[in-house]
């Protein structure tokens, strides 16, 4: 699918569109928008709805003007960088690779070099234009400190095939992580908001009415000493999902300080017990699946644990003995 065209658009929202959100209309109106990109444009008052900005939530009546303007492509202005990448699957249309732990996926202030982007750029040569100008060809995102696999659009019509994978919720992501505790029940479902913490502005938070739906399938895999394997499946993709909803359940990930406790770790009682600092929390996206944006085929992609985690239970098991 071609991208939408640069310039201003003015549009009339038909009666028979009441109702509905403006960021869902909007790719429908605008040929070449995805929900994505409608979303940003929105956040970036590029969309006037009877003159006025609007919110992506905004509900439609029937009837109002709608001015979009969609700004021309902005040069890439980017330094590709020859940093060791695994990759897991590559073609014309998309590459399927696995992030290390500590390795910020796109430039941003204080992270301007040794991003994946960077590494990517140095591989590829292009990637799809539709994240901007610093997430080119970026689907979806990991924090820095989680691992795992990432897929990435190297053209525009893959970028459109995979967001709507996402947006439709039938891309498959599961995650493992190991957490302070253990669910009461060994399996089940969190559903929330999540949105920005009231006061703190750089964290997410499970909020009573605004924020938006996320939800967490999980299952306990292992329980070794006061902690647990959990292994997680995503049915949305909001910033912080997991580690929010861990929190919300009183099982922290293990070295989440921001959203659980301390790196420094006392592990056992007593003789045996001993200080640990983990380095990184642990949170790993080992299994991806999705259908080929172009070919239709369904693709599955699995990586085993980082290191890290099987060294973190010997650890605590050695002082429960």
């Amino acid at each position: 699918m071609p991208e939408a065209p640069a310039g201003k658009l003015r549009l009339t929202v038909p009666a028979g569109r009441a109702g509905e959100r403006l960021d869902r209309y909007l790719p429908d109106a605008v040929p070449g928008l995805s929900r994505a990109r409608a979303q940003r444009l929105i956040e970036e008052g590029r969309v006037l709805l009877s003159g006025a900005p609007a919110r992506s939530s905004a509900r439609l009546r029937g009837g109002e003007a709608l001015t979009v303007e969609v700004p021309p492509p902005v040069p890439l202005d980017l330094a590709p960088e020859e940093v060791p990448l695994k990759v897991l699957h590559e073609d014309p249309c998309l590459l399927v690779v696995e992030k290390p732990a500590g390795m910020v996926v796109h430039p941003a202030p204080g992270h301007s070099v040794g991003t994946l982007v960077n590494a990517l750029l140095s591989r590829a040569g292009t990637l799809s234009g539709i994240g901007g100008v610093a997430r080119p060809g970026i689907v979806h995102r990991l924090d820095r400190d989680t691992s795992g696999i990432l897929v990435v659009a190297k053209n525009d019509a893959a970028h459109h095939g995979l967001s709507a994978q996402l947006a439709a919720h039938t891309m498959d992501r599961r995650y493992h992580g190991v957490v302070f505790g253990s669910p009461t029940r060994a399996e089940g479902t969190v559903s929330t908001r999540i949105g920005r913490h009231p006061v703190h502005r750089k964290k997410m938070a499970v909020l009573p009415a605004r924020g938006r739906i996320a939800v967490t399938h999980y299952r306990r895999l292992e329980e070794f000493g006061p902690f647990s394997l959990l292994e997680f499946r995503l049915s949305t993709g909001r910033t912080h999902q997991v580690r929010v909803h861990c929190a919300h359940l009183r099982c922290p990930i293990v070295g989440d300080d921001v959203y659980g406790r301390p790196r420094k770790i006392v592990l056992g009682k007593g003789e045996r017990s001993r200080a640990v600092t983990v380095s990184r929390f642990f949170l790993h996206a080992f299994h991806l699946g999705f259908a080929h944006p172009v070919t239709g085929e369904h693709l599955v992609f699995t990586v085993p644990d980082p290191p890290e985690f099987s060294a973190f239970r010997a650890a605590v098991l050695s002082t429960q003995r």
